[in-house]
């Protein structure tokens, strides 16, 4: 078994699925919040 170096594995797929998460992440949040403003102006 060879011996593990630290920074020598490829983790660009890794960093492009935490890429996309935090976006959905975000348009979620601000979807939410858009949401519940709404409601807020509307039940008045």
């Amino acid at each position: 078994m060879s011996e593990h170096k630290h920074g020598e594995m490829d983790i660009s797929v890794q960093e492009k699925t935490f890429g996309g998460f935090i976006k959905m992440t975000q348009r979620a949040v601000i979807l939410i919040i858009c949401i519940l403003i709404f409601m807020a102006l509307v039940n008045g």
